[in-house]
């Protein structure tokens, strides 16, 4: 990591009085909207919205989802950070079994954004707002490699963009085998994105599942090289004991995840993890309520996985 970085260890000078609650469901019903061509005004694609019951302003984030998966998937993902105050919306690519640029998908992802002002409101229960001055951008797998090149610009949107998280994030096979567009440059902050990120990886994503599967998150183009290539300010947290798809839904298709090395612990402690996680990285940016994300990078051992290692950068 680069010399800069700040390596968040626990000592026993600062033992956390409080434990964050961000891993836990927040207080909020929610309600799940799926939206599709028979609803105006009809979005580019079809998106899944999980928003507050209760009548109200909330920050938007948008969420995309890994490759050949679906964005119902994710539902305990999204109805969790949902429940502390965030509308989630993630729409569904069109899947292809066979692995192409990435271009189409995040042409789709600049307009959903771009939908939003106009569509989104319309969707939601009644007296609920989005505040859409507060919009976070974040990608799964495959999905976080959209996240980062629409931050990046490879797609424009009339909407900006205030926090990106990516969640095991991949660009491609290997470093000879990037995914267009090539955005790993595999130099130390080269990503020109203005805005704090968070990048949330798996221990075991870089390991294979057996001799017939390549890992499903491969060094050099995994979520250690998207964090290097980070600017301050940026977070990075690793779920060591889990794998690349350990946060999906327990009904999430087989075909897909018994071809990556999974944790042998509880899925639903992954799942409220990296849920935590992002709860507390999005108040920190979006929520302007800094105390969740100062306490897990002060004391990792307050989330219910283990976490290491656990850095953020701040110049």
């Amino acid at each position: 990591m680069a010399a800069s970085a700040e390596i968040v260890k626990k000592s026993s000078a600062e033992v956390l009085e409080v434990v964050t609650s961000v891993f836990q469901p927040g207080n909020l019903a929610v309600e799940e909207i799926q939206v599709h061509g028979k609803k105006v005004p009809t979005p580019p694609i079809p998106v899944l919205i999980v928003a507050p019951k209760d009548a109200g302003t909330y920050p938007v984030a948008m969420f995309l989802h890994g490759f050949f998966l679906h964005n119902h998937y994710y539902k305990q993902l999204l109805h969790h950070i949902a429940s502390h105050g965030f509308i989630m919306v993630a729409p569904q690519f069109n899947n292809c079994i066979i692995p192409v640029g990435d271009a189409n998908d995040i042409a789709a992802a600049a307009k959903v954004a771009d939908w939003l002002p106009d569509g989104l409101p319309s969707m939601l229960p009644e007296g609920v707002q989005p505040e859409l001055s507060k919009l976070a951008l974040a990608g799964h797998s495959r999905g976080g490699h959209t996240a980062f090149s629409l931050a990046l610009g490879h797609a424009k949107t009339h909407l900006t963009f205030s926090a990106l998280v990516g969640l095991d994030p991949v660009a491609g096979k290997g470093k000879s085998s990037q995914l267009k567009p090539k955005i790993l440059t595999y130099e130390p902050s080269s990503f020109d994105i203005d805005m704090p990120v968070l990048v949330i990886g798996t221990g075991l994503g870089e390991e294979k599942k057996n001799i017939f599967f390549p890992p499903c998150a491969p060094n050099d183009v995994n979520h250690a090289e998207f964090y290097r290539e980070c600017r301050p300010p940026c977070s990075y947290i690793v779920t060591k004991d889990y794998g690349h798809l350990d946060m999906l839904d327990n009904n999430a298709s087989k075909l897909m995840t018994c071809v990556c090395k999974d944790g042998g612990g509880c899925k639903d402690k992954m799942r409220r993890c990296v849920s935590g996680i992002m709860v507390a990285f999005l108040n920190a940016t979006i929520g302007e309520k800094h105390g969740d994300l100062e306490a897990i990078l002060r004391d990792p051992t307050v989330a219910p996985a283990t976490l290491d290692p656990v850095e953020h950068r701040l110049a």
